[in-house]
């Protein structure tokens, strides 16, 4: 049996050590915004209206120690931007809040750009090039690549694109 072929991801949710520390990183950072609160054990956010792409509770993390990076768990999330600018943008907001860059690919059918967030988990920002331009080998396969991103140019473009 195949999974739906309009399956997607809905939503990830993630245990935290401190709430008001993530949520803060998730909304001011990132910029999603808050659709519901509960207290100080868990929160909600998302991105254009929708009831939630993120979930951050403290129900068994509250000021927990940080998981060993080499054990099982969630490599990290991914957040998909609908075009070029918008990803740079939200590059320009990550670096000016101090976070560091772990890494930074064109894999030929996407860029991304890779941190973490408070807790150690794992953050891609992303956008998708147009199917049409996916890179295939002569069967008509996708031939993904690992190439470095262009940070820089990628900023720049951001700059170029300021509203």
């Amino acid at each position: 049996m195949k999974t739906h072929p309009e399956t997607r991801v809905g939503h990830v949710h993630l245990k935290v050590t401190d709430l008001d520390r993530s949520v803060r990183f998730y909304r001011d950072v990132l910029g999603f915004d808050v659709t519901q609160k509960f207290g100080s054990q868990a929160a909600f956010l998302s991105a254009g209206g929708y009831h939630h792409h993120i979930g951050l509770n403290t129900w068994h993390s509250k000021d927990g120690p940080a998981p060993d990076p080499r054990g099982p768990g969630l490599y990290h999330v991914a957040f998909l931007y609908p075009d070029r600018p918008a990803l740079a943008h939200t590059l320009v907001q990550v670096m000016a809040s101090g976070v560091t860059i772990q890494g930074a690919a064109d894999h030929g059918v996407s860029e991304a750009i890779y941190f973490e967030d408070p807790d150690g988990n794992g953050i891609e920002i992303y956008r998708d090039r147009p199917n049409a331009e996916w890179p295939r080998d002569a069967q008509g396969s996708l031939t993904m690549t690992n190439a470095p991103l262009d940070l820089d140019k990628l900023i720049a473009e951001a700059k170029h694109h300021e509203v």
